[in-house]
């Protein structure tokens, strides 16, 4: 596409139309998930994209149009997502609704994390300006947004900084130790990612997580329970998006 042109038809990864995808949007990573979000969560939802198994689905929360999206696993995946929707279909606002592996004592599953900051070891941080190494930090006005909706969830919520890793099954028992003791509150793989494409394409962005497992005490959800819970993280993220709409 050239400067200026206008798309009228989906991108490589979206199969949506111009108009498809309301400006704010819920993000969890697994398919699945996008599509109980759509028929549990919001009205009137309708399948916009399919593109590859990840689903996309439009609707209305308390009457303000809502969009939800999967990003699939780990920070090249919700790059690609976060910056067509940013980039192409005229989105504000992208709040991930993901799990996380506690890390902390003080922090258990059921818990909620919302993630103040995100940590990572993936190259993502240096390559946006030459020679630097960016913070990658979440949307004021949403954090704030979050933590008062948080107020009045039914399980503990934590607010500070998450790492995002770029592999999963990382055997590093001494990095996480030096991680708790600087403050992160859990492990995840997309929230840097997020945040980079938002502050690359002059987006908001937040991560509200839901703990599904603990690093230490082996503690963790079934799949059951890993949905009951999921509910709480996806109510304190809509309210996020809805803040001064």
């Amino acid at each position: 596409m050239t400067a200026g042109e206008v798309r009228t038809t989906g991108t490589p990864h979206l199969a949506a139309r111009p108009g498809d995808f309301a400006p704010l949007v819920l993000m969890p990573g697994d398919p699945r998930r996008a599509r109980r979000i759509a028929e549990t969560f919001l009205e009137d939802a309708r399948q916009v994209t399919d593109v590859r198994g990840i689903l996309g689905y439009t609707g209305s929360h308390r009457g303000v149009p809502m969009s939800v999206l999967a990003s699939g696993m780990g920070i090249p995946s919700v790059t690609i997502y976060a910056t067509e929707l940013f980039r192409h279909y005229g989105v504000r606002r992208i709040v991930r609704v993901g799990t996380a592996g506690a890390i902390p004592a003080s922090v258990s599953a059921r818990d909620v994390v919302i993630a103040s900051a995100a940590h990572t070891d993936s190259s993502l941080s240096r390559l946006l300006v030459d020679g630097l190494t960016l913070s990658l930090a979440p949307s004021y006005r949403l954090l704030r947004a979050a933590a008062d909706a948080a107020e009045t969830a039914p399980s503990a919520v934590h607010i500070g900084p998450v790492f995002s890793s770029d592999h999963f099954y990382l055997d590093r028992p001494a990095l996480f130790d030096a991680l708790r003791r600087r403050g992160t509150l859990a492990v995840e793989m997309e929230a840097a990612g997020l945040y980079a494409v938002a502050c690359a394409e002059g987006g908001e962005a937040l991560a509200v997580l839901t703990v599904s497992d603990h690093l230490h005490t082996g503690e963790a959800l079934t799949a059951e329970e890993r949905e009951t819970d999921f509910d709480r993280a996806v109510r304190i993220a809509a309210a996020a998006l809805l803040a001064d709409v």
